[in-house]
């Protein structure tokens, strides 16, 4: 393992010497620490810092000859000087408790009615930009609700909704730059819907017809767009997390004015690669904005199953990473923590975790029903009293800018919109079958032309269970 590390750091070094690269800074010596922020500073937005600035170099075969470092003070502290970085020490042994007896606070803007609380630090959102926001919510609601659906008619085969999480697609995706790369988890609609994707293209890909990005190749609601700079949907849980971090260490590479933003749900910091994006994002200082949803469910499984800590935010501080939790069902909130993110990230050159907290309304996807595993009336109120798009419509209404007129407008004409997409993306082919062994290979191999070739001969022997043009 010594051997291998010890390759690869000659390996990057040439690498960067060869490709030009030796000025991209990886710091290594912080003379000055960062400052570090308890976890209850109870201001409106608290960032946790890592505990320690972020690497150390070992000066000891250089400057400290002593292992154990002594001030002239028999007060001062004494430090033990090892490769990891200097440390005091302490002749008590005591271990670090698993857990703080006081849980971080949450950041939040809006009540529950939809009105700003006093002495609330945000970020200021105009009346064009609240009205934009709020529109895409109710969309996104709208469009939810007609392709669950359109799959119970058997249109399509398989969807998941966004409900309950509408303000964190929306709020997040608004205070993003069109060049931040967005790598989602799966329930992350919004985002694609705020940064220009048609709901003739959400259509297409549903439907898996010969308009589809895709070509047909993958599930329903696994969207994809290079236009809009967000990578598509992979079903593997928590794989787009260390994706992210090397898409933001290539930003860092090129020099760009722009993050990498990468989303993922609660039960997916279970999966290894969450704790390796982190880490990797962390070490290597890029510029990543971690989004995590802990809406209490994977499925059937509860939080209460998938750790002991102190929830997602305290693991990125953890690794060194800075991270806030806050209110995904406030719409400000979460405009103003991910916006701040982001502008720490792309300036600073670091990566930022954000916990939002939140609850799914919906059932995991078609394929599941959540009243197996939890009540009915807790899926109610959550619905009723604790809904984003109500309390974010509240305060838009509040401001003199929405009213029923627009409402009714709005949802009508976003249904009909969505009626035409769905019967036009009906009517399109689907693709051909050369499609599905195309773009994996340069060159097919022979094992592919014989799979081919199989189904060829099984598609003309049973036409009828195929659709037209799929020869």
């Amino acid at each position: 393992m010594a051997m291998w590390f010890a390759r690869s750091r000659n390996l990057v070094s040439s690498l960067r010497q060869n490709l030009g690269l030796s000025a991209i800074p990886i710091k290594r010596n912080y003379t000055s620490p960062r400052p570090v922020f308890t976890n209850y500073q109870l201001s409106s937005r608290v960032f946790l810092n890592p505990f320690t600035s972020f690497r150390h170099e070992s000066t000891a075969a250089e400057t400290h000859p002593d292992l154990v470092q002594q001030s002239d003070h028999e007060d001062d502290a004494q430090e033990l000087d090892f490769p990891g970085g200097k440390v005091g020490y302490t002749s008590e042994m005591k271990f670090i408790p698993e857990s703080s007896s006081r849980r971080v606070p949450c950041y939040r803007v809006l009540n529950e009615h939809g009105s700003i609380i006093s002495n609330s630090d945000y970020v200021p959102v105009s009346e064009k930009l609240a009205v934009r926001m709020y529109e895409q919510m109710a969309t996104l609601q709208v469009m939810d609700h007609i392709f669950y659906e359109a799959q119970r008619q058997g249109r399509i085969s398989f969807y998941l909704t966004s409900v309950g999480e509408e303000a964190i697609n929306i709020a997040s995706a608004a205070a993003l730059s069109p060049e931040d790369v967005v790598l989602p988890q799966y329930r992350e609609p919004g985002v694609l819907l705020w940064r220009g994707f048609t709901l003739e293209e959400f259509a297409n890909q549903c439907f898996g017809n010969k308009a589809d990005y895709g070509k047909g190749r993958q599930m329903p609601i696994h969207y994809g767009s290079n236009q809009h700079n967000y990578f598509t949907v992979s079903s593997p849980i928590a794989t787009q997390l260390p994706q992210a971090a090397g898409v933001g260490y290539a930003l860092k590479m090129e020099k760009k004015n722009a993050c990498a933003v990468t989303f993922i749900g609660d039960g997916g910091t279970s999966e290894g690669d969450f704790h390796a994006g982190l880490n990797f994002a962390a070490v290597m200082e890029a510029p990543v904005v971690f989004i995590c949803r802990n809406n209490g469910w994977a499925i059937s499984t509860h939080i209460s199953e998938q750790f002991r800590s102190d929830g997602i935010v305290v693991k990125g501080q953890a690794y060194g990473i800075r991270s806030i939790r806050v209110d995904g069902n406030d719409a400000l909130a979460v405009y103003s923590a991910v916006r701040s993110a982001r502008e720490m990230a792309v300036t600073e050159q670091r990566p930022v975790l954000i916990e939002m907290m939140t609850y799914r309304v919906g059932h995991h996807s078609t394929s599941d029903d959540s009243t197996k595993y939890r009540e009915a009336d807790e899926i109610q109120y959550w619905k009723m009293s604790r809904n984003p798009v109500n309390r974010f419509k509240k305060w838009v209404e509040d401001n003199g800018w929405w009213s029923d007129e627009d409402e009714s407008k709005l949802r009508s004409s976003t249904r009909k919109q969505l009626l035409q997409a769905i019967q036009a993306a009906e009517k399109w082919e689907k693709q051909p079958l050369t499609e599905l062994f195309n773009d994996v290979y340069d060159v097919k191999t022979k094992n592919l032309e014989e799979q081919e070739l199989g189904l060829k001969e099984l598609v003309e022997k049973q036409p009828q269970d195929y659709p037209l043009g799929f020869h």
